[in-house]
């Protein structure tokens, strides 16, 4: 059988709600399979991996997408797909070396294992890789969820990015790190989230108040991880408005 071109199987997905490709495990993967494997070298000699989605129209805004600690599997890749459909140039980054865990105790063993030293010099070469890209406009965002949720605010403090987006990530920062922070930022998270708890989430807003720093916080009746349809925690009306709300704090600081 003949494979269909990247852009042919984007398109078969434009009239597909999100939920409805993230949710069908036969949908993510081909969704994935429409993106272009990409690599580089680090300044410190490390070859990391990731996956580009390319919209229609380039030269255009990107966006670098930084998944959850199951890994770069294709609910990640599909969530990029997305992004390329909604206009923006959407890299997912691979910060696990290839490996997607199957079961929390895998995904455990792999976030702990991540060395922030290397996260944090491989995220700023992609970053740095998005601006100087002939595709992408110059202009670059961060999104993570849960573990890539952290991780979004922390390159986002590496180095300048002119947008910011945390869903329900680690955000227990001081003030004066927090200063770092060059653009806005969005966040998103759950009232009823026990490892990303609200007393987190009021002292980061606190914190950011202090730094000077510009942050939008929504609070959601739901709990951790509300925006993935693989898991038990999904909320489709919190996770619909969590996108619209993303979208459109994309687009007013991208472009």
């Amino acid at each position: 059988m003949t494979a269909l071109p990247r852009r042919a199987i984007v398109a078969g997905f434009a009239s597909l709600p999100l939920a409805a490709v993230l949710a069908d495990p036969r949908l993510a993967a081909l969704a994935a399979e429409s993106l272009e494997d990409v690599s580089l070298t680090t300044p410190g000699g490390h070859e990391v991996k990731a996956a580009l989605a390319v919209p229609e129209t380039t030269p255009a805004p990107a966006v670098l997408l930084i998944h959850e600690w199951w890994g770069l599997n294709d609910q990640i890749k599909s969530m990029a797909a997305e992004f390329a459909k909604e206009g923006f140039l959407a890299l997912a980054v691979d910060l696990y070396g290839g490996k997607v865990a199957s079961d929390p105790t895998a995904a455990q063993q792999y976030m702990q294992a991540v060395d922030p030293q290397v996260a944090t010099e491989t995220l700023v070469a992609w970053i740095d890789w998005l601006r100087k890209d002939e595709r992408s406009t110059g202009k670059v965002a961060t999104i993570g969820w849960c573990f890539g949720g952290g991780w979004s605010l922390n390159a986002s403090l590496a180095t300048p990015v002119d947008a910011t987006v945390i869903y329900y990530g680690r955000v227990d920062k001081p003030a004066a790190e927090l200063t770092k922070l060059e653009g806005p930022l969005l966040g998103h998270f759950g009232e009823q989230d026990q490892f990303i708890t609200l007393q987190m989430v009021e002292g980061f807003e606190k914190a950011m108040q202090e730094a000077g720093r510009t942050a939008t916080i929504h609070e959601y009746s739901a709990d951790h991880a509300f925006a993935n349809p693989t898991g038990n925690n999904y909320d489709k009306e919190d996770a619909q408005t969590a996108w619209a709300r993303t979208l459109e704090f994309l687009r007013a600081n991208l472009g």
